[in-house]
């Protein structure tokens, strides 16, 4: 595995975007756990794109304008739904003292539907992994499931120690009002924004 994989998977990872917010929202709600699970459900939501990928359904939304604008309208949907919810503070950032196994659940659903109801994801795994095959690799399935288990081992590592740092601080911030209306604002907003940048993506 190369090193200039590895680079460039940690600057995809670590660069903050829709999963990112969403941990640390999850994390500011529900403390430690929640951090986890939402890196959890981030992390499996990479699975289907993977997949997408290495059976050619990337390649149709690359090139089908219908199935990829599908996809693209159900995820702005879904991120403006967050960015309402939270505003509303029954969302990512209505603070809850204790986080049961149903809450867990739902906190790793919303996760993995945060990466599946992105398209760029997918296209991404048919532009970013074959780059790191070479052309003649005599596995190159295999290949690319080490390239992809290897990204979301890394998307999960750093997706908790971004929680885990945001449920660090949660008692100091749900403790000031203030500040967490200031936040759910933040949070909302960024929610929006990432739906607004996906609306105007194209293929």
């Amino acid at each position: 595995m190369s090193f200039a994989f590895l680079l460039t998977s940690f600057i995809v990872v670590v660069s903050p975007g829709t999963g990112v917010l969403y941990t640390l929202a999850s994390a500011l709600k529900g403390g430690a756990r929640a951090a986890v699970a939402a890196s959890i459900g981030c992390t499996l939501g990479i699975v289907p794109a993977m997949l997408a990928a290495m059976v050619g359904l990337a390649a149709v939304l690359h090139t089908s304008a219908v199935a990829f604008a599908a996809l693209k309208w159900l995820g702005v949907a879904y991120l403006l739904y967050m960015a309402w919810q939270t505003l509303r503070e029954r969302g990512a950032l209505s603070v809850e003292a204790r986080q049961d196994g149903a809450a867990e659940a739902r906190v790793i659903v919303k996760g993995i539907l945060v990466n599946i109801l992105n398209p760029k994801l997918s296209i991404f795994f048919l532009a970013f992994l074959p780059q790191f095959i070479p052309s003649d690799e005599a596995h190159p399935i295999a290949r690319m499931l080490e390239l992809s288990a290897t990204f979301m081992l890394m998307t999960f590592v750093v997706f908790v120690v971004y929680g885990l740092f945001a449920a660090k601080v949660r008692d100091h911030v749900v403790s000031q009002p203030s500040v967490m209306a200031w936040l759910r604002r933040i949070f909302a907003g960024g929610f929006a924004l990432l739906g607004a940048k996906l609306a105007f993506a194209e293929r």
